[in-house]
């Protein structure tokens, strides 16, 4: 199976964040007709919020059949479920309040409301990834929406600390992030390059420097960016800014 990894470059945010929806709509119905469900991973951040707002108001939304697709996140901030920066919220008030999506298939880490710490958060979710894994140890992802920090972070995966570097677990307990707040949750990085597709939606010059790094082949240690490859594609999708130090072999306007 070969992995391709293509830019695609925007003008803008909002054309970003158009573009992006329209091509996951399009998708998620072409994988549909082939398949009973799709496996979704989202993502926060102002960019990845955006999208899922762009997604649901596309005139094509409610195309997809969304009593096949569920849905999980690659990182949430451990705290309360109520808390404005959790992910899950701004995801559920960004799309999912607003589709016809079961509630069995919205999957969200636990919050600080529902388990006594963070060690018996990261258990949770890993074991409501291996009973939806049908024998494995998480399901089969189909599309994983990635954003990427100016230090080349994603997910919850920071350059240097230990959860970017393990393999022997699906969930990882991250203490000490580097932005706030500190305790978070994170699929690691083999569940995460397990996807048939990761999209990496990143805008802004202060991402140029870890997107062109990642590109380049830097360390994942380094930049964890570097290591998220999808089994089928991986693409990039920025705006002009993000692009300023992405080689032009890369870039492909037409790319999807």
């Amino acid at each position: 199976m070969t992995n391709e990894r293509r830019v695609l470059i925007h003008p803008d945010k909002a054309s970003l964040a158009g573009s992006v929806a329209a091509r996951f709509i399009t998708k998620t119905i072409d994988i549909l007709e082939d398949r009973d469900a799709v496996n979704v991973v989202l993502t926060g951040g102002s960019v990845g919020t955006a999208v899922l707002a762009a997604i649901n108001a596309s005139p094509a939304r409610d195309s997809v059949d969304w009593n096949r697709v569920s849905f999980w996140w690659g990182d949430e901030r451990f705290v309360a479920r109520d808390d404005p920066d959790r992910n899950e919220l701004q995801a559920r008030e960004a799309l999912l309040d607003h589709i016809d999506v079961p509630a069995a298939q919205v999957h969200p880490f636990p919050s600080t409301d529902e388990v006594a710490d963070i060690d018996e958060a990261a258990a949770v979710y890993a074991l409501e990834l291996l009973e939806a894994g049908d024998g494995n140890d998480y399901p089969k992802f189909d599309i994983t929406f990635l954003g990427v920090g100016p230090d080349g972070h994603i997910a919850s995966l920071f350059p240097g600390q230990e959860g970017v570097r393990v393999t022997d677990a699906t969930v990882v307990a991250v203490r000490e992030s580097p932005k706030p707040p500190p305790q978070r949750l994170s699929l690691t990085l083999p569940v995460i390059r397990s996807s048939d597709r990761i999209w990496l939606v990143l805008a802004g010059s202060d991402k140029a420097s870890a997107l062109g790094l990642a590109l380049a082949g830097a360390s994942t240690d380094e930049v964890p960016v570097a290591g998220a490859e999808g089994r089928r594609r991986t693409v990039f999708f920025v705006d002009k800014d993000a692009a300023s130090e992405v080689p032009e072999y890369l870039i492909t306007p037409t790319y999807y």
